[in-house]
């Protein structure tokens, strides 16, 4: 990685695109400090050892923490992407039209995705400062009545809004997937706190005869979080070869070559995706504050609260899920059996059109199904470990956070491999 980036920073081009990314995290950081007017985020510290407090602070990027102005962070984006994209498979007839129609079609998509994530948005926002009012005991909101909430409602979906085009302005003249990169951000800035919380509680704030046990536990944790680290990564990057013939070439050029197919080919994002997705009907749940000792309400809140056990089910679920989803996202057999067949090549045994597509369907449902259980176990092992023996609930830590930093330094290290490659061919043409 060192090879890489001293390799990358030699490169005009992409050291500008290095330094554009972290100006653009700059300012990301910068405006999760700057808390929404008209609330007593210090009131937050009453109820932050509420579970989904926790994820929305992850999707965030730690804004969420201090009640800034991106304090929902990716989150309505996220899910209104997940609708979109729902509504593409032969849901929406206009939607499906408009998947067909390349580039203009994807600019339709995205513009539709903006505002049902402005309307999400805006929603969320206004029934989370509701269910803050209501647990820290009306002392949050310090002026409440319809006017603030639509103030801070709108407050906050213009942060959304503006965090939201930050990551489009990383994807595109910068380095890697902008909102990945944005919740990269937030979790790594949350590891010197983290970090320096474990050690008071388990080395300064413990008697003396307890210390070996803590140090012995401490070991074990970064033990086990170094093995995590290194599994994640040998998995990202494990890949199925598929051979390919080709039926015409140039003389000189082979005639055989193979097609990657990742084991978990939709990296991260479906992670993220049950992340989000859990997060949102907590924030709706948040309105109803006041029925927190109706039955409907416990019921709702042990469901999509991930450290229960019904809700750490429907969380690994929704990782399985997503992971097959996104999985045929990227992967589209059916474009990839048609483009396999305009360039005049074929897999052995395999015959061209319909049956390429069914044998690469067929090969990408088993490799998800390695990949599924593969996200769900490194996701699901530390919130068992959590609820097992009492561990403190850390954000940066635990499995799903480090799934996301490995998963996306690994995919950034790829494109700045791709970078490199482009600028040798570049230099050979010269």
């Amino acid at each position: 990685m060192i090879k890489l980036l001293k390799a990358a920073f030699k490169d005009k081009n992409i050291r500008s695109r290095i330094y554009f990314t972290i100006f653009i995290l700059f300012i990301f950081r910068i405006g999760t400090h700057i808390t929404v007017p008209g609330v007593n985020a210090s009131r937050l510290n009453a109820i932050s050892d509420m579970p989904f407090l926790n994820m929305l602070d992850l999707v965030s990027g730690s804004a969420m923490q201090r009640f800034s102005i991106f304090s929902m962070g990716v989150s309505p984006y996220i899910t209104a992407s997940i609708i979109v994209q729902l509504m593409q498979m032969d849901i929406v007839p206009k939607f499906v039209e408009w998947s067909k129609q390349g580039e203009v079609g994807r600019r339709k998509l995205n513009q539709a995705t903006r505002y049902i994530t402005i309307v999400l948005g805006f929603l969320q926002s206004v029934m989370l400062t509701a269910g803050f009012q209501v647990w820290t005991q009306y002392g949050f909101v310090t002026n409440a009545g319809p006017t603030t909430y639509i103030i801070i409602g709108l407050v906050l979906t213009t942060g959304t809004m503006f965090v939201t085009w930050l990551g489009e302005l990383i994807t595109e003249k910068g380095i890697g997937n902008g909102v990945s990169m944005i919740i990269f951000a937030g979790i790594i800035s949350r590891l010197p706190v983290e970090i320096k919380q474990l050690i008071e509680d388990y080395f300064i704030n413990i008697d003396k005869a307890d210390i070996w046990k803590s140090v012995i536990f401490m070991v074990v944790v970064l033990l086990a979080i170094i093995a995590i680290v290194i599994f994640v990564t040998y998995f990202q990057q494990a890949e199925r070869k598929i051979p390919i013939q080709y039926t015409k070439r140039v003389a000189g050029a082979p005639t055989s070559s193979y097609l990657p197919l990742k084991v978990n080919a939709a990296g991260v994002i479906p992670v993220i995706f049950a992340s989000s997705l859990l997060s949102t009907p907590n924030a709706i749940l948040q309105a109803f504050g006041s029925h927190q000792s109706d039955g409907w309400y416990q019921v709702v809140e042990t469901l999509f609260s991930y450290n229960t056990v019904p809700g750490a089910i429907l969380y690994t679920v929704l990782i399985v899920g997503f992971t097959f989803f996104y999985a045929f996202v990227q992967v589209n057999p059916e474009k990839m059996a048609e483009n396999l067949q305009k360039q005049g090549s074929y897999i052995p045994s395999v015959r061209p059109g319909k049956s390429t597509e069914e044998y690469v369907s067929k090969l990408l449902m088993r490799l998800s199904t390695v990949g599924s259980i593969f996200l769900g176990f490194v996701a699901l092992v530390p919130i068992i470990a959590q609820m097992v023996w009492n561990l403190p609930q850390s954000i940066g830590l635990g499995g799903t956070s480090l799934l996301i930093v490995v998963g996306v330094a690994l995919e950034t290290a790829k494109q700045l491999e791709g970078l490199l490659l482009k600028r040798n061919y570049v230099g050979f043409f010269d």
